[in-house]
């Protein structure tokens, strides 16, 4: 592990000296670190510290199900998960260059992508830490039926990774499927090096022993004098910013920072607090707040490490910047908030958007607000601390509107987050409400070219990522943030003219 850049001659040693304490009590799993009302939380959820060592009891397990698939030729390897549950998987995958295909997502089209022609070579996981996650639980029940239409046998297709006694787990076992069960005592997005992260690892053919020894290796420096996790994390401390920007480019660990991202900003944005990762495709983009890179460049700290070093350094510079913060790490109050409303707005059964909110409408766009504007343009003149932009659309279909953050902060000079919807609600969701109160929200949706529905349900997925949508929506409105709604009425010819609005705007 090598850390270096310009900031680290320029920490304060009296932060890193203290951090180095907090190290110790740490390692020892000391739960009230953070705080009299994070105690009993923390109690159920450091055991995190421990995962480069205690999950190599998983190996055997890992090993004989691995096995079970190569015999069985199950090539094809489905993820369902949200979260933590898929976003360490997702890293692991492309950093190895080996074929997982992530399900993170309730968007018709993309869960249709998602489905092998061939269900015959195909496994599907199935990983939900509380075993009742609503995108995880729909996307099962697709394919238990896909399965069964194909007139094969459930059992030889699922692999369930969840808690043990969850409801997911009693209702797996009884059918016959393997079932992992992780350590209840590891919150999900410090879950990398759990089953959650190991199991689709180990099924897609990786070595998982080597990551959990680089892990070991890497924890071993976290309390000692020079510990790279104390620097990381006093120097985006002392940063007057709420940003961090960590930079793509040249990266060999592909998609790295979109777990950091779920990491920092569900675990420190509460409370009115917090760090928002911003992220960058180019080391040319404007940086806010401490810039980070993971190879030599222009940054204020550039981190090299093997993925499993990667994975334990920063749950440990989260916990750490927590409680300099003086927050909980492990709890995220506010993402059970757009859950209840995406509950309310499914019973009541109304999946549209309130026609008094309409400011604008032609024939490619649809315009919703609750400030007074006319246009995109006109919105992004709204006095704000950063922009946040929501895209409950397909992703590779519509990834032209990864494009929309660079070309806002172009526009604005404002720091601009992008998020793919649903699956931001389980990562920066929580930072929108419970941290700086200071964002505008951009959320992009599109009209469905297919719909499929949730057996079992009396709900499509067209239905469930609509009341997703509008219930995030409503959490922001409550709070009176400025929120902007773009309905792309002819999906990617949509976002061709949203990205074409942008680019006449800068």
């Amino acid at each position: 592990m090598k850390i270096s850049g310009k900031l680290l001659d320029q920490i304060d040693p009296k932060i890193v000296a203290e951090l180095i304490e907090i190290s110790g009590r740490i390692s020892r799993k000391d739960p009230t670190i953070w705080g009299d009302a994070a105690t009993a939380e923390a109690k159920l959820r450091l055991n995190w510290v421990d995962l480069p060592s205690s999950s190599r009891e998983l190996l055997p397990q890992l090993d004989a199900i691995s096995a079970w698939a190569r015999t069985r030729s199950l090539t094809q390897v489905v993820l369902c998960g949200m979260g933590g549950s898929s976003l360490a998987p997702e890293v692991i995958a492309n950093t190895y260059k080996k074929n997982l295909t992530i399900l993170d997502s309730t968007d018709p089209t993309q869960i249709s992508n998602a489905t092998p022609n061939d269900l015959t070579s195909t496994l599907i996981i199935i990983a939900s830490k509380s075993g009742a996650t609503i995108e995880t639980r729909s996307q099962m029940a697709f394919f238990e039926e896909r399965i069964s239409l194909a007139n094969l046998n459930a059992a030889d297709h699922f692999v369930i990774v969840t808690d043990p006694g969850s409801a997911l787990d009693s209702d797996a076992r009884s059918k016959g499927y393997k079932v992992v069960n992780a350590d209840p005592k590891v919150g999900g997005r410090f879950s990398a090096l759990s089953a959650y992260g190991l199991l689709p690892a180990a099924l897609i053919g990786i070595d998982v022993s080597s990551l959990l020894d680089d892990a070991l290796i890497a924890s071993k420096l976290f309390v000692g004098e020079q510990s790279p996790a104390a620097l990381i994390a006093a120097a985006i401390y002392q940063s007057p910013s709420q940003f961090v920007t960590f930079t793509k480019n040249k990266s060999t660990l592909p998609r790295i920072e979109d777990w950091i991202e779920q990491l920092i900003a569900e675990s420190t944005g509460k409370d009115g607090k917090g760090k928002l990762p911003i992220i960058n495709e180019s080391a040319a983009q404007v940086k806010f707040g401490t810039s980070i890179g993971f190879a030599a460049g222009d940054y204020d700290l550039v981190v090299e490490a093997d993925l499993g070093a990667q994975f334990i350094l920063w749950e440990w510079v989260t916990a750490l910047l927590s409680y300099l913060l003086k927050v909980d790490p492990f709890n995220q109050p506010n993402v059970a908030e757009a859950k209840e409303q995406t509950n309310s707005i499914i019973k009541k059964g109304n999946f549209a958007y309130p026609d008094d909110l309409k400011v604008f409408e032609d024939d490619d766009l649809q315009l919703y607000s609750n400030r007074d504007v006319r246009s995109l343009a006109d919105f992004l003149q709204v006095k704000c601390g950063y922009f946040a932009v929501m895209a409950y659309l397909t992703r590779t279909e519509n990834d032209l509107v990864t494009q929309t953050n660079q070309l806002i902060t172009t526009i604005t000079g404002t720091a601009t987050t992008f998020g793919w919807g649903p699956r931001f609600l389980h990562s920066t969701g929580q930072f929108h409400k419970g941290g700086s109160a200071n964002g505008a929200f951009i959320q992009i949706t599109s009209a469905a070219d297919v719909d499929l529905p949730i057996p079992g349900a009396q709900l499509t997925f067209k239905e469930l990522i609509s009341a997703q949508a509008i219930g995030d929506a409503a959490a922001l409105k409550q709070r009176d943030y400025p929120f902007l709604q773009i309905h792309l009425k002819k999906g990617q010819i949509g976002t061709r003219k949203l990205i074409e609005v942008l680019k006449k705007i800068n």
